[in-house]
């Protein structure tokens, strides 16, 4: 099959107190089509994430991918060695919600300034750090559809001050998917739980997947956990999120 071509660039996003390097990825042609923000490990916005914005673009989203870390590590991407582990981990401490929230939030009011952009909701898709991320963006009322892939801390961590993510919960407004591995060591069966019944408590509109044997990372082809089953699964529940969702 023939995949369909697509650009990519780098934009400057105003984002209050900074200029937010976003990288972009969309279909040739004039669309339009729904937006997908693709939010990054906590590696940066490194070559892994730029090929799922681009197989994002390729199913027919403008796909953007904020550099999360700017303000801690601008120009920060690396990869997935156990020094890099532990860099990446250093700088994820230093983030703010509010602040992640407000670069998701620019990043979301710029696709609404490209004419190949559809007009209402967006969809979002995060992993690791990111997966985290996504379900403090699903709180924003632009997101309509989030992926949220193995986020770690939801219900005991907050970056910077305020509240844990697990208590935005009632926040929440769009539809949200969870992808988790049972053999993840930084996420135990019980956050899970308590995921789950946090969505269910407050009528989200919800769905959990949960896959045997993975282990944290299952979806990145560059880490040595890729689970290439589980990954299909989830990335075919993706597509038909965003496919109903901002189709």
């Amino acid at each position: 099959m023939t995949l369909p071509t697509i650009e990519t660039r780098t934009v400057q996003v105003n984002s209050g107190d900074i200029t937010l390097p976003v990288y972009v990825a969309m279909p040739d042609g004039d669309g339009p089509w729904g937006a997908v923000v693709v939010l990054q490990e906590i590696f940066g916005v490194n070559g892994h994430i730029r090929d799922i914005t681009e197989r994002i673009a390729r199913e027919g989203y403008v796909a953007l991918a904020p550099a999360l870390y700017h303000r801690q590590a601008p120009g920060f991407e690396t990869g997935y060695t156990p020094d890099d582990v532990q860099v990446g981990r250093q700088y994820k401490v230093k983030t703010n919600a509010d602040e992640l929230l407000r670069d998701i939030q620019a990043t979301i009011n710029y696709t609404k300034t490209l004419p190949q952009v559809k007009a209402g909701g967006v969809g979002c898709i995060g992993f690791c750090f990111g997966g985290h991320v996504a379900y403090l963006a699903a709180t924003l009322a632009d997101t309509v559809a989030i992926a949220s892939f193995y986020g770690a801390g939801i219900p005991d961590t907050a970056f910077g001050p305020g509240p844990v993510a697990l208590d935005r919960t009632p926040h929440i407004t769009g539809t949200l998917h969870c992808f988790f591995g049972s053999e993840d060591a930084s996420i135990p069966p019980e956050a899970v739980d308590q995921i789950r019944a946090a969505l269910q408590q407050n009528h989200i509109d919800h769905q959990i997947f949960e896959y045997e044997g993975a282990a944290h990372g299952f979806f990145c082809d560059r880490r040595g956990s890729y689970n290439p089953d589980a990954a299909a699964d989830a990335w075919e529940k993706v597509k038909q999120l965003f496919d109903a969702k901002l189709g």
